[in-house]
């Protein structure tokens, strides 16, 4: 195929100028690229990963589609085209995408139920990060089951789109597991967030115990005060070590608890039954920190 130069250096400089932030006067460029070679891959895919970035699904999903029909072996296209089909509840067109990128996807009708394993996802990459864990239902949802802090705006048991391309990495049972974006949240979940400080001694049994019995009453906690790290960037996006992070505060004093359940009520029954009868544990109060979600 021979590609018009002029097309060459529309898609050149289209993509200088995204990367400039100036995304409107780009995607004007790629589509003179594409009316001048509309058989060439190259720009189809560019338009469809910026509509992506712009969490522009129906775009994203037609470039991207596009683009692998001008190169079915296009990865990265397949692998767009996938995230957008799932974003837009086009699960017939999810499954086609999964497949052509190489994954043996199942046939199937409505949500895709191809689960892969517990992932890190990272809240917010584009701002103030967050990273909790997940599980993934097929290659573009999790659900998480960390709770985040309420400032993120996510849940515990909140569905999120996520990506695929790896940024970063943490260790879950001795391996390194890639840390993947969330893209945006596609059902919140019906549980809220709940803070409690408590006053517990240097025996972090207690807070293994609150968890299990959280988890039996169909709910979560945890203790943010041990079990949570601030890294810096360079370890968040890449591999965390030693000396570029911020260990969790002793196991001793005061503590921040993490409560994820359906309403006040649920919350204070939690924490009731494990303070019972439990030597030098004492909830010093509650806070609703985030609502529960709504599907309105």
């Amino acid at each position: 195929m021979t590609i018009p130069e002029k097309a060459t250096v529309l898609n050149q400089r289209a993509a200088r100028l995204e990367k400039r932030g100036r995304r409107r006067d780009a995607v004007s460029l790629y589509k003179k690229a594409i009316a001048l070679a509309p058989d060439w891959p190259i720009p189809l895919y560019n338009l469809g990963l910026l509509f992506k970035r712009q969490r522009r699904w129906k775009p994203s999903l037609r470039y991207n589609r596009l683009a692998t029909l001008m190169d079915p072996d296009n990865e990265a296209a397949w692998w767009n085209l996938g995230i957008a089909a799932t974003a837009l509840g086009r699960w017939r067109l999810a499954r086609r995408a999964w497949r052509g990128f190489g994954i043996a996807m199942p046939r199937g009708e409505g949500p895709i139920d191809f689960p892969c394993g517990v992932c890190p996802i990272r809240l917010h990459p584009d701002g103030n990060a967050e990273v909790v864990w997940a599980h993934r239902l097929d290659p573009a949802r999790a659900v998480l089951v960390s709770i985040p802090f309420p400032e993120s705006g996510y849940r515990w048991g909140d569905m999120v789109l996520n990506d695929g391309a790896p940024n970063g990495y943490r260790t879950y049972k001795g391996e390194q597991v890639a840390v993947l974006d969330a893209l945006e949240l596609l059902e919140p979940s019906p549980f809220g967030t709940y803070i409690a400080r408590v006053q517990l001694p240097a025996e972090d049994k207690h807070a293994e115990d609150l968890a299990h019995l959280a988890a039996e009453l169909e709910g979560s906690a945890e203790d943010w005060t041990t079990s949570v790290r601030i890294l810096c960037r360079a370890c968040s996006e890449g591999r965390a070590h030693e000396t570029h992070d911020t260990e969790a505060a002793p196991p001793d004093g005061v503590h921040l608890i993490g409560i994820a359940a359906r309403d006040r009520e649920h919350a204070t029954k939690i924490l009731h039954i494990w303070e019972s009868g439990r030597s030098g544990v004492l909830v010093e109060s509650l806070e609703d920190a985030l609502e529960p979600g709504s599907n309105d």
